[in-house]
């Protein structure tokens, strides 16, 4: 028996010798370049879309009708910056009444109760269906339906009684209407958003032994969470614009301020301009926080967070600056090499 003692190393078969890529030698022909593919027809649209963006710009900047020294005068007055206030006061009322009142609608539309279900979906279809502008009117003339309200027994004496005209006024009637019409489209906005969790959760959670209510608020709506905010980001932009339609009850809002200033001056494009401003400014204002807010809920989405506007600005500046010195340092060994 042989063993493995007796085995001479002549026996022993060498492995392969590996080959190595073939290199290019320094006195031979250099091997050909890799040359990107060049898009043309993209940076021709780049460059048309441009030159169209520009001439644009320039006819806004240099038009004289605009009078934008008069937008400048007039842009931080104290007219137009508490009809600005007011506006964002009213905005954030109606969003925030609005979705507590949209997310026990849309809990109603989900229950097996069959009366919930139907009084939740005949205010949806109701609201849904009627102009906000229809709303508005209609409850700024409610005192002509109910001229008083009262507290009472039902069929019986009534313990007090106010009118309606002292009670709602322009102001309360526009937050009555905004958040009336805001409540049924979020109503369907969280309710899109706790259907689109997985069913699988639900049954987890009853296994968990959690209750109903707690896993609504601890299971589902976060997860329900990342298809609800940019909905409800659209929905608030849209209610910052909307609230200018109040100006036909005569509240003071950013566009009826800017309306009484140009009744009295005849200044009617500059003025609509301040409101234009106005209204983009807190708009990219509140998209730059839906960006963040839909990417804090996106964390358990995916394994890695995309880079924001601002790391994505970065990382070309890096690769801008890498390739600058790259070139510079190839154009250098040429040089350095001649004078050897």
């Amino acid at each position: 028996m042989v063993t493995s003692s007796h085995v001479t190393p002549s026996h022993v078969t060498p492995p392969p010798a590996t080959k190595s890529p073939p290199r290019a030698d320094a006195s031979g022909p250099e091997l050909p370049r890799i040359v990107p593919r060049r898009h043309i027809g993209r940076w021709a649209t780049a460059a048309a879309a441009l030159l169209v963006f520009a001439m644009v710009l320039n006819s806004v900047v240099r038009n004289d009708a605009f009078q934008w020294g008069v937008v400048g005068r007039y842009f931080t007055t104290a007219a137009v910056l508490d009809g600005l206030l007011l506006t964002l006061w009213l905005t954030g009322a109606v969003m925030v009444l609005g979705f507590v009142f949209g997310t026990v609608l849309a809990v109603m539309r989900l229950s097996a109760n069959p009366v919930l279900r139907t009084l939740s979906w005949g205010y949806v279809w109701i609201f849904r269906s009627t102009p906000l502008l229809v709303q508005l009117l209609f409850w700024f003339n409610i005192g002509a339906l109910y001229p008083t309200l009262g507290l009472g027994i039902p069929f019986g004496p009534e313990f007090f009684t106010v009118k309606t005209v002292n009670l709602l006024g322009p102001t309360l009637t526009a937050v009555i209407g905004l958040t009336l019409h805001e409540t049924a489209y979020a109503a369907e906005v969280v309710r899109g958003g706790i259907l689109s969790v997985d069913s699988g959760q639900n049954e987890a959670a009853q296994a968990l032994g959690l209750s109903k209510r707690r896993t609504l608020r601890r299971v589902v709506i976060p997860q329900a969470m990342r298809s609800i905010v940019p909905t409800a980001g659209n929905m608030l932009i849209g209610t910052l614009k909307g609230t200018s339609i109040v100006s036909v009850l005569a509240v003071h809002d950013l566009l009826y301020s800017v309306q009484l200033i140009y009744n009295q001056t005849y200044r009617v494009i500059p003025l609509l301009m301040v409101a234009t401003l106005w209204y983009i400014a807190v708009t990219s204002v509140l998209s730059t926080g839906q960006y963040y807010v839909e990417r804090h809920y996106a964390r358990g989405d995916s394994r890695a967070l995309p880079p924001t506007p601002l790391q994505r600005l970065r990382g070309r500046l890096s690769a801008v600056r890498i390739r600058l010195s790259s070139a510079t340092a190839a154009d250098a060994r040429p040089a350095i090499g001649g004078d050897r």
